[in-house]
């Protein structure tokens, strides 16, 4: 899993895929070019875990678990301790502030950066209205959000691009990560993901992460697609 090619944290891969299988077979068409990796809920029951520790333990590779955790607080505790054993870099839960309290809590001394999901990406205003959620702007809304998370205790915020600006602005914001999917290289399809752009306008717009994944593992090339992001990100 070398080719010698540069890589840049900034990227994360999210790694959608059916199974472990074929998350290690993209991550060695890879290589080098990616050095941090999303695994996510729906490979929790395929083996996610078990390529989260090969990726990190025998490739050096960074691991985003994007689980998105929410239920009581002790359960969330309990729950993040647990996972404290696999090292990982980056984990999610929702962005509650008892969530976000219940697993600092759990986590302890580890290293692992909590980070807070505030509203997904995949959702519009009309789908929050199915959900009940209050009236108003989702921008807004998920400044609100966000900024209750990181008061709560959250390390970092996932987010929309287009929500990072103002997130980024709020003064509970100061030494936090943003991580932002709804990510697509130019000319890309937009997928399932309803509040999307470019990888170079997240991070002018104040992520420090970015996650990609169909648009890398479906390429043609996936290593060059990927490459080409990395390009994109060391020109700005």
């Amino acid at each position: 899993m070398s080719d010698m090619r540069a890589s840049d944290d900034r990227l994360i891969v999210a790694l959608d895929v059916p199974n472990a299988i074929t998350g290690m077979e993209v991550a060695a068409q890879l290589g080098d070019a990616v050095s941090f990796y999303k695994i996510g809920l729906g490979m929790l029951s395929n083996g996610g875990m078990a390529l989260a520790n090969e990726l990190k333990g025998e490739f050096g590779k960074k691991i985003f678990m994007d689980l998105k955790l929410f239920d009581i607080g002790a359960t969330i505790e309990n729950a993040v301790r647990g996972l404290m054993q696999f090292e990982l870099d980056f984990l999610t839960v929702h962005g509650d502030p008892y969530v976000v309290k219940a697993a600092q809590e759990g986590k302890g001394s580890a290293d692992t950066k909590i980070l807070a999901v505030t509203i997904l990406t995949s959702l519009d205003r009309q789908d929050l209205d199915g959900a009940l959620i209050k009236p108003g702007d989702i921008k807004d809304l998920v400044q609100e959000r966000a900024g209750k998370a990181f008061l709560a205790g959250a390390d970092g915020v996932i987010a929309s691009p287009h929500e990072a600006t103002v997130i980024r602005a709020l003064p509970e914001a100061e030494g936090k990560l943003i991580v932002t999917p709804g990510v697509r290289p130019t000319g890309a399809d937009a997928g399932d993901q309803k509040r999307i752009t470019t990888p170079a306008q997240a991070i002018a717009n104040g992520a420090d992460h970015i996650v990609v994944g169909r648009p890398i593992w479906r390429a043609e090339d996936p290593c060059k697609a990927a490459q080409s992001i990395v390009d994109e990100l060391a020109a700005l």
